[in-house]
């Protein structure tokens, strides 16, 4: 059920099959407050009879879940979320920065995002860590970096470029670099509070996520 890269799904499901075992290929999606309440998604890859036989299993554990088709297809969509997540919360930041910057009352601002066209799961979630100041998802910058390492990879292999990954994955670098890949991932967006001089602070939001 974690994230992994493509070919080693592949890998393992053939040893499996090597072994006479069927492979059946859960990356979850949506973040630890979620998955402590049952509440996460199940992206699924494998084989469809497969699916239906272990799915009263996985939706015991998830709220809902997808079966995205054969193995390694879970893995693809999984990468495919978590790069659109980090480069979501390096957007976050760079909007709320900017205001802050503004002049804008920060508590104010997040709330009219999520009411906007602009919004994202990850500004409802992650933002509100910001501005507390906690930064504490639960998610460290050494994992953000090997999600993205496999997006990356994965652009290489089917000739994407991935113009806007590519730079997170480098502000990610920098990150690490500045706090330590032990580092929370939403701490990404430090780098511009100390760029700018500015913190990102409101009262009223959690120090930790909750459903």
């Amino acid at each position: 059920m974690s994230t992994n890269g493509r070919d080693e799904i592949l890998r393992l499901s053939a040893l499996a099959l090597a072994k006479g075992v069927e492979t059946l290929e859960c990356p979850v999606t949506g973040g630890v407050h979620l998955a402590a309440v049952g509440k996460i998604t199940a992206l699924v890859g494998g084989d469809a009879a497969l699916y239906e036989r272990h799915r009263p299993a996985i939706e015991a554990m998830c709220a809902k879940s997808f079966l995205m088709g054969p193995v390694s297809s879970a893995a693809v969509i999984k990468v495919i979320t978590n790069m659109l997540a980090f480069i979501h919360l390096v957007a976050a930041g760079e909007a709320l920065m900017l205001a802050k910057q503004g002049g804008l009352d920060l508590a104010q601002a997040y709330h009219a995002i999520v009411a906007s066209s602009g919004n994202s799961f990850v500004h409802e979630t992650e933002s509100q860590l910001v501005l507390n100041g906690s930064y504490d998802i639960g998610f460290t910058m050494d994992l953000a970096l090997k999600d993205l390492g496999f997006a990356l990879a994965m652009g290489k292999d089917f000739g994407v470029p991935l113009d806007l990954a590519t730079r997170v994955n480098a502000i990610f670098e920098q990150g690490k670099e500045a706090y330590g890949g032990d580092a929370w991932s939403t701490r990404i967006v430090k780098l511009l509070e100390d760029a700018v001089g500015a913190e990102l602070r409101a009262s009223g939001f959690p120090a930790k996520l909750e459903v």
